[in-house]
């Protein structure tokens, strides 16, 4: 009888140890790497190009001067980090986009922004409103992805790549890995 209780036990165990490592929807989590390139690719550009910034250290060197080293505001850390605590903030602006021909699963903008012209987005026939949940889990997965590539999304941009969502969804995370569609541009 104790053993038939212990087996019972091992295998209610291995259930719920199972059920509680969910799969990440591959489809959310790539679509939302790829938004968070776009949005901060948007806000970046949206930065005067000669506003500048100290960095480093600002200690007096041995001869009374003190080095001073000036770089981009945009491209900044410091800068880059604010970008980051607000990104996700746009996800609701997000819905899911089914490519009428190929069936082809992802989340675009539908929203235009405040200073973008609004011809460039695509029918809205093809998306599918889903109600706040929609838009909830495309925040969650942004804050997800944020959390976990922090640091990477700031050396990224910082190096004022051209390629970074590849960079960033493909290698780096994995979210995009062997989707047909890696190198469309949101």
């Amino acid at each position: 009888m104790a053993s038939w209780i212990i087996q019972m036990t091992v295998m209610l165990l291995s259930v719920f140890i199972g059920s509680g490592q969910g799969k990440r929807d591959k489809v959310l989590y790539c679509s939302a790497c790829k938004a968070i390139v776009d949005e901060l690719n948007y806000s970046i550009s949206q930065v005067d190009p000669k506003k500048t910034i100290n960095v480093g250290g600002f200690r007096l060197n041995p001869d009374g001067t003190m080095k001073d080293k000036k770089v981009p505001l945009a491209r900044s850390e410091t800068h880059l980090s604010e970008l980051l605590d607000g990104v996700c903030n746009s996800m609701s602006d997000y819905a899911l986009h089914v490519d009428p021909d190929t069936q082809h699963k992802q989340y675009l903008r539908f929203a235009p922004r405040s200073s973008g012209a609004t011809g460039d987005f695509p029918d809205f026939n093809n998306f599918q409103f889903d109600g706040p949940e929609a838009s909830n889990s495309m925040k969650f997965a942004c804050e997800a992805v944020v959390e976990e590539l922090e640091d990477e999304i700031i050396s990224l941009f910082s190096q004022d790549g051209e390629r970074v969502h590849e960079e960033l969804c493909n290698r780096v995370s994995d979210y995009c890995k062997g989707s047909s569609h890696t190198n469309e541009e949101l």
